[in-house]
């Protein structure tokens, strides 16, 4: 075993003995090519040169020197040319990740022998081909990330092609593709079908062997956000299709992918109304569908979707009220902006019928608020002097039952006070 990942080491790579089973330099300063001399270490069962400054084209034997190499790890490295054609029938290769190179030309048809492949990132690179409809034969495949290529031509899957079948993560976002959704594809992705898949498996997709273990990372858009996962769960499904060139309808085929945690269609050219079988999708976490050109109402069934956490219908054609309960209403105005024809909150634009009667003015309210406090005195105004009066007579009344000299004094005095405290000017 080698492994010098994660410092900062620099210059050529330094080569592997013959009989090295693991190697690593992931995470350095490593620069140059990579050498045909490594091909000489056939016990190799685990590559790593990610994250370098390697140049130059791979060479030809790096895909078929081992009948051991399980993991071949390049990405974020600066290498160039087409991917080598030659992938032997006898390797066990699991995870090929070529990812933010400078790859180009089309995709070997020879992978098509890597009968145990689960993981294939070739995002982030220059290749130009059709979509590899070829690679759902691989029966073991559950990863495919081929964005920001360019990709293009129609997806035309034959009813009744049983291809892909484990499929959870299918990113082909950013390409050049055009025509309808794949409808017959999506029918095919029993992996993203059956919630129950994956739960008798290892949480991660994790590489193990002699005293050695890889995570297999994958970056991914998440929630309308650039996310990358440093480990891969079992049970973590998603499609992504955005930008790119797909017309017509939303097939109602997605409403059977009852384990599909995030589905993005946004930036195409997609038509017809959001399908109510959207609502089944109940371990939906995102669902994107802006700029699109999308009509009709916004389904209700939407809001039955507990898990869902982000939403975004955002620049379309849809029309009438967003819908007010459960799930939908916890929702921004970003999620339903550029809509014309939408109404109701959380927008500004309220619903004819919705119509509340203004506040009233601050003047109106001012006055309101004086005339009652004008009241107000004039009632204490009033209570006060009739006090005066009703006591000033109940001592007359005791006057003339004889009370003491200093009870007649006590009211003469009370009574001259009350006639000079009633000749004051109104208040």
């Amino acid at each position: 075993m080698i492994d010098l990942s994660n410092n900062m080491f620099g210059g050529q790579i330094p080569l592997p003995s013959p009989i090295t089973f693991y190697y690593s330099i992931a995470s350095n300063n490593i620069t140059g090519k990579i050498p045909s001399l490594m091909c000489n270490a056939t016990w190799l069962g685990f590559i790593d040169l990610s994250n370098n400054g390697l140049t130059g084209s791979l060479p030809q034997c790096i895909t078929n020197f081992s009948t051991y190499l399980s993991i071949l790890d390049l990405q974020m490295n600066h290498l160039e040319g087409t991917i080598p054609q030659s992938f032997s029938s006898k390797n066990c290769l699991t995870t090929l990740d070529l990812s933010q190179n400078w790859f180009e030309g089309v995709l070997p048809r020879s992978l098509v022998n890597c009968t145990n492949l689960e993981i294939l990132d070739l995002s982030s690179n220059r290749i130009e081909d059709t979509f590899p409809r070829w690679l759902g034969k691989l029966p073991e495949l559950k990863v495919v990330i081929l964005r920001s290529n360019n990709f293009n031509g129609l997806l035309n899957i034959s009813k009744g092609d049983l291809i892909f079948l484990k499929l959870r993560i299918l990113d082909l976002s950013d390409n050049n593709f055009g025509g309808p959704l794949p409808a017959n594809l999506i029918m095919n992705l029993r992996g993203m079908k059956n919630t129950t898949i994956g739960q008798h498996e290892p949480l991660y997709m994790t590489w193990f062997s002699i005293g050695a273990f890889y995570e297999n990372t994958v970056t991914v858009m998440m929630k309308g956000q650039e996310t990358k996962l440093v480990k891969i769960l079992t049970i973590f499904t998603t499609i992504d299709l955005s930008y790119n060139s797909f017309q017509g309808d939303i097939p109602e085929t997605f409403g059977h992918l009852h384990s599909l945690v995030g589905l993005n269609l946004s930036y195409n050219h997609l038509t017809g109304s959001i399908p109510l079988t959207l609502g089944n999708l109940t371990n939906l976490g995102w669902l994107d569908l802006s700029s699109n050109m999308l009509s009709g109402g916004i389904p209700t069934t939407l809001g039955d979707l507990a898990s869902l956490g982000y939403l975004n219908l955002s620049n379309n054609r849809l029309i009438g009220q967003i819908p007010q309960d459960k799930q939908l209403s916890t929702f921004s105005s970003n999620s339903f902006g550029g809509n014309p024809g939408l109404c109701g909150t959380p927008l500004s634009k309220a619903c004819l019928g919705d119509a509340q009667p203004p506040p009233p003015s601050s003047s109106s309210t001012l006055d309101h608020e004086g005339h009652g406090s004008r009241f107000k005195w004039k009632v204490v105004w009033i209570g006060y002097s009739s006090g005066i009066i009703i006591g000033i007579s109940i001592a007359y009344i005791a006057l003339e039952m004889r009370k003491p000299k200093w009870l007649m004094q006590g009211v003469r005095m009370l009574e001259g006070s009350a006639a000079e405290w009633m000749e004051k000017p109104k208040r």
